[in-house]
């Protein structure tokens, strides 16, 4: 195993597209990190230049202690998993796992002591007699898997790995991915497009946009504490209702409000603790964000600080577990911003109806928002809700710059 890193990686394509823009990253030993972001983000290149499929225009990858931008793909040590699978449909799954490591001159016996431990580890022993098109997308996919496994590298590299499988089966593979990796604890870098991927995978998770790294963090962490307007945007499903807002100081300076819809918002004590950066902001525009879980039905949660607001359900949809609620508020969306221009290319994932969600709104200062309530609640559509927000979760971002205010 290996650490890798990133030192200002860059790559620009020879139609002068820049596609990694400086990417700063370091991918501890063992670690698993996902990096994530729409089409055209450049995750992928970043991806293809640790392989040694692309070199990098400047920068440096490490990998280990050695830099390997002038180091051909072949002698790096590590193994890639692509989302086609790459097996050979003429080779049985047993030759499919072997093949590298034949090319690679090693005796049988040692193969053998390589291939069927990997076999076992996967649930392909029953397996390794058939050919590819024998096999579900599944069952290729761990095949694939082993193929990396066997050669015993110091990185895998996936590229997507699950994106041609149905629903279903990408949340088991999921599991089986993040429970293959806790037991054999190989540095992985994993790309995908897919942010519930990401946020239930990851060690730590890379949020890309442009060639830049936007934020890298823990799933959690970035969830709470986006560092700006895409990354709160990007993270979360249904995304995070974002509005343009005023912030108010009330009692002679010594509360602050938010306006949401028309609705005045206190600010209690314990956030502008958190976030003391809210008062140089007073009197100024800014964009005023909130997650879909922080609002509730008020005759199920009690309000504080004055924090309901009466809106009526435009579409209410019952899920089991929970409700999603769009109702539509006096505010104007965030609809010129380049982040959200971004979600909106992110569109034709599982996400895309939440994305699309920010920009659903008329050209008459009314957003919809969404809500996301307990099975227990009274939303209905075209009937009245009152709701009550948590103002101790509320998101704030410079109107200016798209950085978050703490």
């Amino acid at each position: 195993m290996a650490r890798i890193q990133y030192e200002a990686l860059t790559k620009v394509f020879d139609d002068g597209t820049a596609a990694v823009d400086h990417v700063d990253l370091a991918i501890d030993d063992g670690e698993f990190v996902v990096l994530v972001g729409p089409s055209g983000s450049g995750k992928t290149t970043v991806l293809r230049m640790t392989a040694g499929l692309e070199k990098p225009t400047s920068g440096e990858v490490r990998i280990g202690e050695e830099v390997v931008n002038d180091v051909d793909p072949q002698d790096r040590n590590i193994a890639m998993v692509f989302q086609n699978y790459a097996l050979y449909p003429h080779m049985t799954v047993y030759d499919n796992m072997a093949f590298g490591l034949k090319l690679h001159g090693h005796k049988k016996a040692d193969i053998r002591s390589r291939v069927e431990p990997a076999a076992e580890m996967l649930g392909l022993t029953e397996l390794l007699k058939r050919k590819p098109a024998q096999l579900s997308g599944g069952q290729r996919q761990r095949v694939a898997m082993g193929r990396a496994i066997v050669r015993e590298p110091d990185a895998f590299l996936m590229d997507e790995p699950l994106s041609n499988l149905d629903a279903k089966l990408r949340v088991e593979m999921r599991s089986y991915v993040s429970l293959l990796h806790q037991r054999l604890r190989t540095t992985t870098l994993y790309v995908t497009h897919d942010q519930t991927e990401a946020m239930t995978m990851g060690d730590r998770v890379a949020v890309m946009r442009d060639g830049r790294l936007e934020q890298c963090d823990v799933p959690q962490a970035l969830y709470d504490h986006p560092n700006n307007l895409f990354v709160a945007g990007f993270i979360g499903s249904p995304a995070m209702n974002l509005v343009h807002s005023n912030l108010a100081s009330d009692n002679g300076g010594r509360d602050l409000s938010v306006d949401l819809g028309g609705t005045k918002l206190r600010l209690p004590e314990s956030l502008l603790r958190r976030r003391p950066g809210l008062h140089a902001h007073i009197g100024n525009g800014i964009i005023l964000g909130v997650r879909p879980e922080d609002i509730e039905d008020a005759n199920l949660v009690p309000s504080a600080n004055g924090s309901c607001v009466d809106v009526e359900v435009t579409l209410a949809e019952p899920m089991g577990a929970e409700v999603i609620a769009h109702f539509s508020v006096a505010a104007d969306p965030v609809t010129e911003s380049d982040s959200i221009a971004a979600l909106v290319a992110a569109a034709g994932t599982d996400d895309a109806r939440s994305y699309l969600q920010l920009i659903s709104a008329d050209s008459k200062g009314h957003a919809t928002l969404t809500a996301r309530l307990s099975p227990r609640c009274g939303a209905r559509t075209g009937a009245p809700l009152r709701l009550t927000v948590d103002v101790e979760r509320l998101h704030f971002f410079d109107a200016e710059t798209e950085e978050a205010i703490w």
